[in-house]
């Protein structure tokens, strides 16, 4: 019965996705914070300009203000102005005012000389070296009008962004709270990194590996542990991660085997359980399901391929989602290098590949326990259910990891 319910229950990717997508509401949580601290999170709130940029026309470089109409005449200097300083003198027929960047423009002057096209006279004028000029002006509000958009909510906050913040005075931008996501790994076998295995163990790679992929989707990771295989640990443990994290990750303890009872403890613990395995491959047997209010897990298998690919597929685009990210993830088209021919296609197949030249190229992979492929790899191609080979020049769909 176990092996016919498995078959029934069974979903294709793109409605585990479409269920994990549309079981999260679009209310998230959010936070201010200092500027300065923002990088990497994702802005949750419009912003916009307090002042015009420029706020006054200025030089955009250092050399000669002076008017247009006077640049085949020697000129006398009338003013030395640096940065930061107020114009006392108007510029006049054959005057000029030196000038330095980022100052205003005196009066009169239309047009900078750059003072690499100039040279001084004996008499102490200076003299223009070229046929004609560029204003070298920039003007008043040409970047940027009070009250424009300048930041919009929903980007990745990145330093050319707080660049912008700090231009407007805004200090303190509402930002979306980055989710808790709780780490299990549970399995009898398992010990920590630092530890020496014995002949039955192995050491712990995807609580890490996730660790990793939780922070580089911009989310907080809290790591809980190593699980064993009882029922009483595992129960107690979900249900601690649920009502401290907004998502808890699980690997291992979800495919068929004697000790993988981890869907019947999700259940237990209150979880509603949206699916159970995935015609995909790696990551058949990865199970999801919602807690009270706006609350997730995912059940991972233990394989680190799978967790890694379902993590990126499936827990990737949730949190975007919480965060009310503007830039999910996109696959890109490229042209196949070489060819690739699989066994079975009952499934949606995922491989890693390796971009050359703008061509894809499939990287040595042994399955579902070969991480090491990954080790590598420039990201992963999607195969879909009944295909069985791909040939060269074909296009296919690139998710770079």
């Amino acid at each position: 019965m176990a092996t016919e319910k498995l078959i029934i229950t069974m979903i294709k990717f793109e409605e585990a996705y479409e269920i994990v997508q549309s079981s999260a509401s679009l209310s998230m949580k959010t936070e201010s914070v200092y500027f300065t601290e923002s990088l990497g999170q994702i802005l949750a709130e419009d912003i916009f300009s307090d002042i015009n940029m420029p706020p006054f026309d200025k030089s955009a470089m250092d050399g000669f203000a002076c008017r247009k109409a006077d640049i085949k005449n020697e000129l006398e200097i009338i003013e030395i102005l640096p940065a930061g300083s107020i114009p006392e003198k108007v510029v006049s027929i054959n005057q000029c005012t030196k000038i330095m960047t980022g100052a205003i423009i005196p009066d009169g002057a239309d047009c900078v000389l750059m003072v690499e096209h100039t040279e001084e006279t004996e008499d102490g004028k200076i003299k223009f070296t070229k046929e004609s000029t560029n204003t070298n002006i920039c003007y008043f509000a040409e970047d940027i009008v009070k009250g424009d958009l300048v930041l919009q909510k929903g980007i990745e906050i990145k330093p050319q962004h707080i660049a912008v913040m700090a231009s407007v005075g805004c200090t303190r931008p509402l930002v979306a709270t980055k989710p808790r996501v709780g780490i299990i790994s549970t399995g009898d076998e398992l010990v920590e990194p630092d530890s020496i295995p014995s002949k039955s163990q192995i050491r712990n790679s995807n609580g890490y590996q996730l660790i990793a992929q939780v922070v580089r989707a911009g989310a907080t990771p809290n790591y809980i542990g190593i699980t064993k295989d009882s029922e009483e640990a595992t129960f107690n443990t979900i249900k601690k991660a649920l009502n401290e994290n907004d998502i808890v990750l699980l690997t291992g303890g979800v495919s068929m085997g004697d000790f993988d009872f981890v869907p019947e403890i999700m259940e237990k613990a209150g979880v509603d359980i949206k699916f159970r395995t995935i015609a995909v491959q790696p990551g058949k047997p990865t199970i999801f399901g919602t807690y009270k209010e706006n609350k997730f897990i995912f059940g991972l298998p233990g394989n680190p391929v799978s967790s890694y690919t379902q993590f990126e597929l499936l827990v990737q685009p949730l949190i975007s989602k919480l965060m009310n990210n503007s830039k999910l993830q996109e696959t890109i088209k490229l042209p196949m290098g070489a060819e690739y021919s699989r066994r079975k296609s009952v499934r949606k197949s995922f491989i890693p590949i390796n971009i050359i030249d703008g061509k894809v190229f499939p990287v040595e992979y042994h399955g579902s326990a070969h991480i090491h492929a990954y080790v590598s790899a420039d990201g992963i191609v999607s195969i879909e259910i009944g295909n069985e080979k791909l040939h060269i020049g074909e296009l296919v769909d690139v998710r770079q990891v």
